[in-house]
């Protein structure tokens, strides 16, 4: 071998190569592979567990994805101590769903009036359905009486051989349809058949009748000087002159609201709330034509003439209270007596009553 030869041999063998082998780019791309896996990895790490904002944004400010994340299994703790739901014993079910009339045994201390409030009817529909027992007088009922109680206001009616449901309803001013329509009765209301109804009560919803006055009128007295004596043991023989009314009168007890009945043709005044004990004035100047016990069911009473048409009527007042004589002249809003529950009344209040002329005047309609 030449030396030349043997030269570019060493040469060929100390010269670096400049070309990667395959076994270095595969590691290479295996290490670039990786480092994506991680950054992605990351990047979700940071997506999924950096909290949120009140905006929708990350800590960071960027916007974050919403997941749906799954609740865990609710675990009641309570377990064997639930809410039990005692038993409801009042048996007065709600207005609109008794559709049937009950019985009531009246209680101690019971009245017309608190039975009806608690049963959701009206005063005048107890009395209409039991007739028999009050004839229609609210200010007498008796311990241990049995009362029927209409599931309604209206009549609660015993029906009669030859009735219809338009006679019955043109009689009591009802509405045929309303007494058909009525569930209790058992109609059918497309063909109302009512042969099987004698001798059974049937409501009659809306229905109503006058009721027989249960308090004994008055002998009125004008001023005339031909009748200045009431009867009974408070009249007397009033002076022919005194104070005369202004006309504009003013309520006699503080509180005018009603306690009882309103104004009718059967109740000829009305009832004031107001209690056993309050002070009670003269409606307007006058003349007291009667003061004292009144037998025809007012208990203690006063009526004050006005010499101008008009008179008042002060009743069931307490016993002893009465504060003025009969033939006094008094004055507007001068104190006459106390309010009591004396005669044919149930509870304290004050019976009033207004009359012109000898008629009867709603005093609703004068007094503001």
């Amino acid at each position: 071998m030449s030396v030349k030869s043997k030269t570019q041999d060493i040469s060929e063998q100390e010269t670096p190569k400049t070309g990667k082998s395959p076994l270095d780019r595969g590691v290479l791309l295996s290490w670039c592979a990786t480092a994506i896996l991680m950054v992605g990895m990351i990047l979700f790490y940071i997506t999924t567990t950096l909290p949120k904002t009140d905006d929708g944004l990350s800590e960071s400010g960027d916007p974050q994805p919403r997941l749906s994340v799954p609740l865990p299994n609710l675990v009641n703790e309570n377990s064997g101590h639930e809410l039990i739901r005692m038993a409801n014993i009042k048996t007065i079910p709600p207005d609109g769903i008794r559709h049937n009339a009950v019985k009531y045994t009246v209680e101690p201390g019971d009245s017309i009036f608190k039975i009806a409030k608690e049963f959701n009817v009206s005063a005048e529909s107890i009395l209409w359905a039991n007739y028999d027992l009050l004839n229609d007088d609210p200010t007498i009922i008796v311990e241990g009486w049995r009362l029927t109680i209409p599931p309604t206001n209206g009549i609660y009616y015993k029906w009669k051989e030859g009735d219809s449901v338009e006679k019955v309803a043109q009689k009591y001013y009802a509405d045929p349809e309303k007494i058909i329509a009525w569930p209790g009765n058992h109609l059918d209301v497309s063909n109302p058949v009512t042969d099987n109804l004698i001798g059974m009560n049937i409501m009659i919803p809306g229905g109503y009748r006058e009721l027989a006055p249960w308090i004994e009128v008055l002998p009125f007295a004008p001023r005339t000087g031909v009748l200045r004596v009431v009867a009974g043991p408070g009249g007397c023989e009033a002076p022919a002159y005194g104070p005369i009314g202004s006309g504009s009168m003013i309520w006699p007890v503080w509180n005018n609201s009603i306690s009882g009945f309103e104004y009718s043709s059967y109740h000829r005044g009305v009832d004031l709330a107001a209690g056993v004990g309050t002070a009670v004035v003269a409606a307007d100047n006058g003349t007291v034509i009667y003061s004292g016990w009144n037998d025809s069911g007012y208990g203690y009473l006063v009526e004050i003439d006005h010499n101008n048409g008009y008179s008042t009527v002060y009743a069931h007042l307490s016993e002893g209270s009465l504060a003025v004589r009969c033939g006094d002249g008094i004055n507007q809003g001068q104190f006459i007596a106390l309010s009591g529950s004396t005669g044919k009344s149930t509870g304290g209040h004050l019976h009033f009553e207004v009359r012109y002329n000898g008629g009867f005047v709603n005093p609703y309609s004068i007094i503001p």
